[in-house]
């Protein structure tokens, strides 16, 4: 199922490929303005925070709070130690794009602080190869975000190749990711989260439950129930996998109370009881005084004219 990916500057094929390299200035004057350039690249620089973008993946599946909330209480206790990676906006000066450190950006924009950045000239395929290399040096990103990064990209057009490169995997591990990754909605993986406690293979029995009829509408109807927003993301996976395996069952006819049948001076001869299955007649030994045992040896002559009686009157209705 395809979906779209979040793209502050709408990445295209063609806007994909490197730009032709300008003409560089040779001899000495060159070889310093290559210099400069490369240390401008490496030194860390404070940018402020509201100039700063969003651009690339999606590469989280939601944000937990209380470790946000960590997170902005550790920069606002000793500072900023990692810088983020920017890159200057392609068609708006004077701002930039994240590359990656979108957690940070979020806690330093909460706390109204500048943000510590190298800044790099990078096209967007190599903003997608960063991207993804930085997530993969990440050990707290879940199986479904990286399954989620990988389908986005596929939805934009790159090469499995290229994917598989930014993520470091090979190819068989970049199609089970993909083959999670491309099976639900953007949105439906938003809306459960990062799952960090579920695998690959719990991901793919989901994959598979998604084959039973309803499935996917079953899911997104229990996740707009009151109740849902209060599972963590591991349990709104349990759920989502619950609802997808769920299977109406047929309606049970109730059961019917069995009739006893009675000679003409009440005393009871037995039950007989009727349902989808057929009717029982039940008479019970110990109080049948042997009434039982004739029956059963003439019920084929009894059941006979029973069934005579029955056909004509039938016959007679008609």
């Amino acid at each position: 199922m395809a979906r779209k990916g979040i793209l502050s500057s709408d990445i295209t094929r063609a806007e994909r490929k490197p730009p032709a390299p300008s003409p560089q200035p040779r001899g000495a004057v060159g070889a310093l303005q290559s210099s400069l350039t490369k240390l401008q690249e490496s030194a860390v620089q404070e940018i402020d925070a509201s100039l700063i973008d969003d651009a690339g993946v999606e590469d989280r599946l939601g944000i937990d709070g209380a470790a946000q909330a960590q997170l902005r209480d550790s920069l606002q206790t000793y500072g900023q130690q990692v810088p983020v990676l920017l890159r200057p906006h392609p068609s708006k000066p004077g701002r930039y794009e994240i590359v990656y450190g979108r957690r940070r950006l979020m806690a330093l924009k909460d706390l109204g602080q500048p943000v510590k950045a190298m800044i790099r000239q990078l096209d967007d395929h190599d903003l997608i190869m960063a991207q993804g290399q930085e997530n993969t040096s990440r050990q707290d990103l879940s199986f479904i975000e990286k399954a989620s990064f990988a389908a986005q990209l596929l939805d934009l057009d790159y090469e499995r190749q290229t994917i598989a490169a930014a993520l470091s995997v090979d190819l068989p591990m970049l199609s089970r990711l993909l083959k999670v990754g491309t099976a639900f909605p953007l949105e439906v993986l938003r809306k459960i989260g990062s799952a960090p406690g579920i695998g690959r293979d719990r991901w793919m029995v989901l994959v598979k439950a998604l084959d039973e009829k309803g499935a996917m509408s079953r899911i997104t109807a229990w996740m707009e129930t009151p109740d849902f927003i209060t599972l963590t993301s591991d349990s709104r996976f349990e759920g989502a996998l619950e609802k997808a395996l769920h299977k109406p069952k047929t309606p049970k006819q109730a059961a019917t109370k069995p009739r006893t049948l009675r000679a003409a001076d009440g005393t009871a001869l037995g039950d007989i009881r009727s349902n989808t299955k057929g009717v029982t007649l039940s008479i019970p030994a110990r109080t049948a005084d042997g009434f039982d045992t004739w029956i059963n040896d003439n019920a084929e002559a009894l059941l006979n004219e029973l069934h005579d009686r029955w056909t004509n009157e039938r016959s007679e209705g008609h």
